[in-house]
């Protein structure tokens, strides 16, 4: 059966990026198809909508976050009421929330504006704006396949500001066009069919985008992987056909104020292996178990211009999981890149054999933080459902750090313990320890495997198995592979502090 040809553009919004301008000007003199009217509960009603208080009640309009009114104007570009709630409730999750429901509102209108409030000044402003784009380029944003894929989804967006306002806010413009960016990236990524998307195809997407961005990339074969020691992405690679790929990424800044490595689960497509998966919906959304390494890959193509001060060196850590006749077996003993053995009690317990060969390479070499994320247990979707990711770690610092980039970001993280107790289940009678604990608590257990391999670094690890994938669009995400991490991740690096051996922050290791 015919599929999409081998020369398939796996990250079409690279190519599609709408231009998004700074302008100070009235707004009667907006040139655009649709213009975004903050109205807040309980407050005056700005002129320009054309509308007052009573037109709006009778429309069932209150001013509650999420809620939409378009209206034809006169003159000029259609109006669109947006609600943002309480006036006090202004904070950038808000902001980029109701951006993108003004975005979503208006799906056919490809030049959209959105005026900065007079109140915004300085810092204020240019966060306002940076939020403004993130919501409007990321809910805008689509990865589709069909007759008219070439159609953009957006053309340009206008940001309108006074004469005081626009040095600040085209900096707030600037950041929020290239976080968007870099998210967009993920989404491509982590959206694009598994057959197009290859381990190898991974690598020749992170040699395209990685250069420009300032990122020195290097991509080691299976031969390679072999004179490592990487027994862990080799064992799950030995049912594909597909031969596996690590891509190793540094951005490296004049001086470094930190150095942390970032590693992502990069199973471009997961059947579960000989544990086979059950053959439903959510075996079809497994293209998306390597948003762990998208995430990481388009994080770090925003680090340079972004001007994070942080050194990083990101591991992607690709390949199929597979069922075959040269599959990995329940029952076999690989030896990690550490010299760990392990032996497999599930195949489809994949995603930590792959990251503990990264883990140990990463230890390697000087380090102040070590970040993990992957889509990595069921467990984690059950406990959190589809808005939160977990995490956990040896390092409350750490942990810390990204718990406040997912607040800053929204993407928000929860932590779990690491009850050492559990440790116990992965005990093996023919190996240092097994892939999979017991029944109960399984994001735990297999964060304590991971933590095996950090020979006391301090480390963290991100679970996003419940986050990577949508049923629906909800503000600024899509239906489907979400790409989450990409912001978290760069929040992170940009403002890191390295951990003190106490755990607090303090000097680098």
């Amino acid at each position: 059966m015919p599929t999409l040809p081998d020369d398939f553009d796996p990250i079409p919004s690279t190519r599609r990026r709408p231009a998004v301008t700074v302008v100070a000007l009235k707004q009667a003199e907006v040139d655009a198809d649709a213009l975004a009217v903050p109205v807040a509960v309980g407050a005056e009603v700005p002129e320009e909508l054309g509308l007052d208080a009573a037109g709006l009640a009778s429309a069932g309009f209150t001013g509650e976050p999420g809620q939409t009114l378009v209206h034809a104007h006169p003159t000029g570009p259609a109006r669109v009421a947006v609600g943002t709630g309480t006036p006090d409730r202004a904070d950038p999750t808000v902001v980029r929330d109701v951006a993108a429901e003004f975005a979503r509102a208006v799906p056919w209108h490809q030049r959209l504006a959105i005026e900065v409030p007079a109140r915004e000044t300085g810092a204020a402003a240019a966060a306002y704006a940076q939020a403004v784009t993130e919501g409007v380029l990321l809910a805008r944003w689509r990865y589709f396949l069909g007759r008219d894929a070439d159609r953009p989804a957006l053309e340009s967006l206008l940001v309108v500001a006074s004469e005081e306002q626009v040095d600040a806010v085209r900096t707030g413009v600037e950041r929020g066009r290239l976080v968007a960016a870099a998210c967009g990236l993920g989404r491509d990524l982590a959206n694009c069919p598994a057959s197009t998307l290859s381990a190898v195809r991974m690598a020749e997407v992170a040699l395209e985008v990685g250069p420009p961005a300032g990122l020195q990339v290097e991509v080691f074969d299976k031969d390679q992987l072999v004179e490592l020691g990487c027994g862990g992405l080799l064992g799950v690679n030995r049912g594909s056909v597909e031969p596996p790929r690590m891509i190793r990424l540094r951005y490296l800044p004049a001086e470094p104020t930190g150095r942390i490595a970032l590693i992502g689960k990069g199973i471009m497509y997961d059947s579960g292996g000989i544990s086979l998966k059950p053959s439903d919906e959510s075996h079809a959304q497994m293209k998306n178990d390597m948003t762990g390494a998208a995430a990481v890959l388009a994080a770090m193509t925003a680090l340079r211009d972004l001007g994070c001060t942080t050194a990083v060196t990101g591991y992607l850590m690709c390949t199929d999981n597979m069922p075959s006749g040269s599959a990995m077996k329940l029952g076999d003993v690989l030896r990690m890149r550490n010299g760990t053995t392990v032996e497999v009690l599930n195949t489809d317990a994949e995603g930590r054999l792959v990251m503990a060969d990264a883990l140990a390479l990463a230890t390697e070499e000087p380090v102040d933080a070590i970040v993990d994320i992957a889509t990595l247990t069921g467990a984690c979707l059950r406990t959190f459902g589809v808005e939160l990711a977990g995490v956990m770690g040896n390092s409350p610092a750490v942990v810390d750090q990204l718990k406040r980039a997912g607040e800053v970001t929204d993407e928000p993280v929860w932590e779990l313990p690491l009850h050492r107790p559990y440790r116990a289940q992965l005990d093996s009678p023919i190996a240092d320890l097994t892939n999979m604990g017991g029944v109960n608590a399984g994001s735990i257990t297999a964060g304590l495997f991971l933590e095996e391999f950090v020979d006391g670094h301090p480390w963290a690890h991100v679970d996003i198995a419940g986050t990577a994938q949508l049923p629906a669009p909800r503000t600024w995400r899509n239906k489907g592979a979400t790409g989450f991490g990409t912001k978290l991740l760069i929040e992170f690096a940009c403002a890191f502090t390295p951990p003190a051996a106490d755990g607090r922050p303090g000097t680098s290791r």
